[in-house]
């Protein structure tokens, strides 16, 4: 069996062809360029291509696998393939490490998501690029005003109903004196922020644009609390959810697992691992802690595990995270949405479920989408009006003489009597003590003075 290992450069790469029953080895370095690689794919037409799993490795694996070379794209944070007590490291015994270890089984593949996954992936991350650009530019921004003693807005309204004050100290740097040299400096950084908001937001419109026609990412916005980036990010990381066997391996993907340390009666537990796609993992915590307002399941699992204790809230918080994970990996494997009779079903086989959460589950409504949101808002502002104008036409319809008469209408005899009954007067003479009667008298009133001009 003839293994061709590449120990993959930025620049040159080595390329090791390994005889599994001669043992014999033939060296060659060439530049990590398509024309080399796929000339020496041609020429040595080896049974197996082995790589380890870095950049390059994306593009390599797909010009072998058009060839119809049968590639293995190794992880390199496998035990096997850690360096302890060497004398010499180099690009050759790489190489020559790596064929003798495929030779004998010893790695382990990783997934190689296809060249359209790759570019979706590589959009997510870089969304994530120019939001951390954009904090970076306003935290410069904001230093430079704390430095001169100048007040700006907190928060976001600095970069909204604040934005004229902070425009006001920009000036182009040609034309700043030697003291106030910071001016040019904001004027550039301001201009660097204007274009950064706008490449942003259509990297944004792109990815929703991707999600609307993606089956996965509506699939995963299904559950409460889960929003459009982090269901691109836990699709763009999942890929394929067949290739993992059950939820125990979602979990250690995304470094929520924590560590072991076991040797003889010692069995103890660390922190998590923190392996895999650290945006991920980030964002899956941040969803956690947003699905407490949105998800009464979520909420019950975080107070069942916190026990009301404040040193328990992150670790429930992880916990959540890494439930959250399973789900979404689950609802993608088996194509069903979110459905709260099912985590009802889950939760009652592990254990008693509180009632209150069980009658919150059952009468939780379907979330809803941006679009679908916007459309039962208009249909219920069209049908208020709707009734608003009803109840104004029944009102304007009634005779106006009717309520005229109605409303003026003079008291029964009854009505007079009961007010002219002396309990009644003599009520009011005790309520009013101080108060002067009005009585109607004979006498007729007092006339004007005339007024004489002058």
């Amino acid at each position: 069996m003839k293994i061709l290992a590449l120990d993959l450069g930025k620049f040159n790469s080595v390329c090791c062809l390994f005889d599994s029953k001669t043992r014999k080895t033939q060296f060659v370095t060439t530049p990590t360029t398509r024309e080399h690689f796929g000339v020496i794919f041609k020429d040595t037409k080896a049974d197996l291509v082995v790589m380890e799993a870095c950049g390059p490795s994306g593009w390599i694996n797909d010009l072998a696998q058009d060839q119809g070379h049968e590639t293995l794209v190794c992880s390199t944070n496998e035990e096997a393939w850690r360096w302890t007590n060497v004398k010499r490291k180099t690009d050759r015994d790489d190489a020559l490490k790596l064929a003798r270890m495929a030779a004998m089984g010893e790695l382990k593949g990783v997934h190689t998501p296809s060249l359209q996954h790759r570019e979706f992936r590589s959009l997510v991350k870089y969304r994530k690029t120019l939001d951390g650009r954009i904090n970076k530019t306003k935290n410069a921004i904001r230093a430079w005003f704390v430095n001169h003693g100048i007040e700006i807005a907190t928060g976001e309204k600095a970069w909204h109903t604040g934005r004229d004050h902070i425009n006001s100290f920009r000036k182009p740097l040609a034309d700043c004196g030697p003291e106030e040299l910071w001016k040019g400096e904001l004027d550039i950084e301001l201009t660097i922020l204007d274009s950064l908001s706008q490449q942003i937001t259509g990297v944004v419109k792109k990815l929703e644009a991707i999600g609307k026609n993606d089956e996965r990412i509506k699939r995963v916005q299904t559950i409460p609390g889960v929003g459009p980036r982090t269901a691109e990010i836990l699709v763009a990381c999942l890929d394929d959810p067949h290739r993992f066997e059950n939820g125990r391996q979602v979990s250690a993907y995304f470094g929520l697992v924590p560590r072991q340390y076991q040797s003889g009666e010692t069995d103890r537990n660390g922190r998590i691992t923190k392996r895999g796609n650290p945006l991920a993992r980030t964002i899956l915590v941040e969803c956690a802690w947003a699905s407490l307002r949105y998800n009464p399941w979520a909420k019950g699992v975080y107070e069942r595990i916190c026990g009301k204790q404040k040193t328990r809230k992150k670790k429930a918080a992880i916990a959540l995270a890494r439930k959250i994970a399973v789900i979404a990996w689950a609802m993608l494997r088996d194509e069903k949405d979110w459905d709260p009779k099912q985590m009802i079903q889950v939760t009652e086989s592990f254990g008693r479920m509180p009632a209150g959460l069980k009658d919150s589950l059952q009468n939780m409504k379907p979330k809803e989408n941006a679009d679908q949101r916007k459309s039962r808002l208009r249909k219920e502002a069209r049908a208020a009006r709707e009734a608003a104008e009803s109840r104004a036409s029944k009102t304007t319809g009634q005779n106006p003489m009717k309520r005229k008469t109605t409303g003026s209408a003079k008291p029964t005899a009854s009505k007079r009597k009961a007010t002219n009954s002396p309990a009644t007067r003599s009520s009011r003479s005790t309520s009013q003590p101080n108060e002067k009667r009005q009585t109607k008298t004979s006498e007729p009133r007092r006339a004007r003075k005339p007024v004489i001009p002058a």
